[in-house]
C-alpha cells in the first residue's frame, strides 16, 4: 500500500510539473527560435539596404559588414546580382547563386526563411531578401518636384536636347536653356549609375517603378549555439524535474508512512491475536476512521480474551477439583479388588479401575494444557542432549518391562543449546515417548534422534514402530481430545499432541509429523538454538509427565 501511495504520489507531481514545465520550455524555445529570425532578418535587410544604394561606398561598406558578422557570429552573408550570373564587387560570387530561394528573391521579391527542418530547426538558418533600388525612386520625386510639370525629367532632357545635342544617359544637360533640366539630369544620373552595374551599363530615359530589384542578399546562420542553448533550456528543466520528482517520492515515502502507520498496527495487532495472542492491542492513533476501527477491534479482543480466560481458569479448577474424588475413588477401587475373590466382579473393578486411571490422566491433561495456555514461561537456554539422556533414564524402565529398546542417535553433542520454557521440553519429551511406548510392539524399538538442522535450530525426532498414522490421521493428531488407534484399540485422553504443540511453540519452535522409514511414526520437533554467550542450565532429572 505505501509503494501505490508513493507512486501515485510522484505520478500527480510528474503530471503537475510537465503542465507546467513543458508549456514553459515550448515557449522559451519558439521565443528563441523568432527571435533569431527577426535579427538575422532585420541584418540581411540591413545589408539589402546597402546593396540597393548602388554605390562604390555603400558596397564597401556592405563588404566590410559581411566580413565583420562572418567574424563575429556564426553567419555567413552571400549576395547575387539581378542577373542572378554577375558578381558585384568587392563582394564575391554566391556559390549556390541558381537555387530556388534567389530565384524567387530577384524574380518576384519575395524574401524567404529557411530553417533546414519542419522539426525545431536544421543545422543552419537560411534568410534571402530582395535588394530594391533606392536611389531610383528618390530620383524620379525630385525630377517632378524641379520640373514644376507633368512631364518627366527625361522629357526635359530631350527639350533640352534641342539645343544642347545631349542625351539624359550620363545626366548632364548641354543647352543653353537647360540649365534646370540639367540640374534634373544630374539627380536622375545617381541613380543610373547604381543601375548601371546591374543594367550593363546601359541609360535609363525614364523613371521606372519604384520597386525596380537589383539584387538579393543571401544570410546563413549556423545553429549549433541555439541548439546548445535549446539544450541548456530543455536539459535544465529535466534535471529540474528528476530532482523534483525524487523529492517527492521522498516526502511521499514519508507521508505514506505516517498515513499507514495506523493501518500497519491494525495489522500487526491482527497478526498477534491470530497467532494466539489475545492480549495483543492496536493504539488508538490516525484519522477517525482508524481510531474507531482500533477501538472496535480493541473492544472486541477484550471481550474475546476475558471469555477465553473465563473458560481456562473453569478448566483448570475443574481439573484440580476432580482430581481428589478421582485418586480417592482409585483407592477405594483398588481396596475392594484385594478384598474381592470372585473373578467376575474383580475383572469388572480392574475394568472401572482403568477408566478411573484414563479420567485422571485427562484431568491431569487439561490441567497442563490450560496452565500452558493461560501463561508462556520466558525462554530458556537449556543443554537439549543433556536433557534427553535424563528423559531417557527415567522412561526406560517401563520401555524395559515391555522388552521396548530407546535408542538415543544423533550427531548433536554437549555443546548443543537450545531455548525453551522451564519445565516445557522436559513434559514435550514424556508426552511425545508415553505415546511412543504405548504404540509400539513388544520387543520394538523407539529411536530419539538429536541433530543439528542449521545454524540457528535444532532437532529433535523421534521414531516409533508403531502402525503410524494416515495422512488425514496425521492432519488432525494435533487437534484436542483426538485419539489415534493404538495396539489395543483407541487410547489415551487426546490431549498429548496438542500439549506438545502448545509449548513448542510457545518456546518458538515447530512440530510435524510424518511416516518414520520403514513403518511407524515420526514425530520431528523443530528447537532454536542459542550462541556462546547464552547462560547455561542444566536440567533437572523427575520423574515421567505425560498428558494422554
Amino acid at each position: 500500500m505505501i509503494r501505490r501511495l508513493i507512486v501515485s504520489y510522484v505520478a500527480l507531481v510528474g503530471v503537475a510539473l510537465a503542465a507546467f514545465t513543458v508549456p514553459v520550455a515550448f515557449t522559451l524555445t519558439s521565443q528563441l527560435r523568432g527571435d533569431t529570425e527577426e535579427s538575422v532578418l532585420r541584418e540581411a535587410t540591413t545589408m539589402a539596404l546597402l546593396l540597393g544604394d548602388g554605390d562604390a561606398p555603400a558596397r564597401e561598406a556592405l563588404a566590410r559588414m559581411a566580413g565583420a558578422y562572418a567574424d563575429e557570429t556564426p553567419g555567413t552573408v552571400e549576395v547575387a546580382a539581378a542577373d542572378n550570373r554577375s558578381a558585384m564587387p568587392p563582394l564575391p560570387l554566391t556559390a549556390r547563386p541558381h537555387d530556388a530561394a534567389f530565384g524567387d528573391a530577384l524574380e518576384h521579391g519575395r524574401t524567404t526563411v529557411d530553417w533546414g527542418s519542419r522539426f525545431v530547426w536544421g543545422p543552419e538558418l537560411v534568410i534571402t531578401v530582395p535588394a530594391y533600388a533606392r536611389g531610383e525612386v528618390t530620383g524620379g520625386a525630385e525630377g517632378d518636384d524641379d520640373g514644376g510639370a507633368a512631364e518627366s525629367g527625361d522629357g526635359d532632357g530631350d527639350r533640352e536636347g534641342k539645343t544642347g545635342g545631349t542625351t539624359g544617359g550620363t545626366g548632364e544637360a548641354a543647352g543653353e536653356t537647360g540649365e534646370a533640366a540639367g540640374e534634373t539630369g544630374e539627380a536622375v544620373g545617381g541613380t543610373v549609375e547604381a543601375d548601371d552595374a546591374d543594367d550593363g551599363g546601359q541609360a535609363v530615359g525614364s523613371a521606372g517603378p519604384a520597386d525596380r530589384i537589383v539584387g538579393a542578399v543571401r544570410v546563413r546562420y549556423a545553429t549549433a549555439d541555439l541548439t546548445d542553448r535549446l539544450w541548456r533550456i530543455w536539459g535544465f528543466r529535466a534535471i529540474l524535474a528528476v530532482g523534483v520528482l525524487a523529492v517527492a517520492a521522498g516526502l511521499g515515502a514519508i507521508v505514506a508512512r505516517l498515513l499507514t502507520k495506523p493501518l500497519r498496527q491494525l495489522n500487526d495487532m491482527a497478526s498477534r491475536f491470530g497467532d494466539g495472542d489475545l492480549t495483543a492491542r492496536s493504539p488508538v492513533t490516525g484519522p477517525q476512521e482508524t481510531r474507531t476501527l482500533a477501538r472496535t477491534l480493541n473492544q472486541g479482543a477484550e471481550r474475546l480474551d476475558t471469555l477465553v480466560a473465563s473458560q481456562r481458569i473453569f478448566v483448570a479448577d475443574a481439573s484440580h477439583q476432580l482430581r481428589t474424588p478421582l485418586t480417592a475413588l482409585r483407592l477405594s477401587l483398588d481396596n475392594i479388588a484385594d478384598g474381592v475373590d470372585d473373578e467376575f466382579v474383580r475383572e469388572d473393578v480392574e475394568q472401572a479401575t482403568a477408566e478411573v486411571v484414563r479420567m485422571s490422566r485427562l484431568v491431569s491433561g487439561l490441567l497442563v494444557l490450560a496452565r500452558a495456555e493461560a501463561k508462556v514461561s520466558a525462554p530458556e537456554p537449556l543443554a537439549l542432549r543433556e536433557l534427553v539422556e535424563e528423559r531417557l533414564k527415567v522412561w526406560r524402565p517401563a520401555a524395559d518391562e515391555r522388552g521396548v529398546t530407546i535408542v538415543l542417535t544423533g550427531d548433536a553433542d554437549d555443546r548443543a543449546r537450545v531455548l525453551a520454557g522451564a519445565g516445557n521440553l522436559d513434559q514435550v519429551l514424556d508426552n511425545v515417548l508415553s505415546n511412543a511406548l504405548e504404540v509400539s510392539p513388544d520387543r520394538g524399538t523407539i529411536t530419539v534422534r538429536v541433530e543439528t538442522g542449521g545454524p540457528e535450530e535444532a532437532v529433535l525426532e523421534v521414531l516409533d514402530q508403531g502402525p503410524g498414522m494416515s495422512a488425514a490421521e496425521q492432519a488432525r493428531a494435533f487437534d484436542r481430545f483426538w485419539r489415534g488407534q493404538g495396539l489395543t484399540g483407541r487410547s489415551g485422553s487426546g490431549l498429548g499432541l496438542a500439549i506438545v504443540k502448545q509449548l513448542v511453540t510457545d518456546d518458538g519452535g515447530t512440530v510435524t509429523l510424518r511416516d518414520a522409514p520403514g513403518g511407524g511414526l515420526c514425530v520431528r520437533i523443530g528447537l532454536r538454538t542459542v550462541g556462546d554467550g547464552a547462560r547455561w542450565i542444566s536440567p533437572r532429572p523427575g520423574a515421567p509427565r505425560s498428558g494422554g
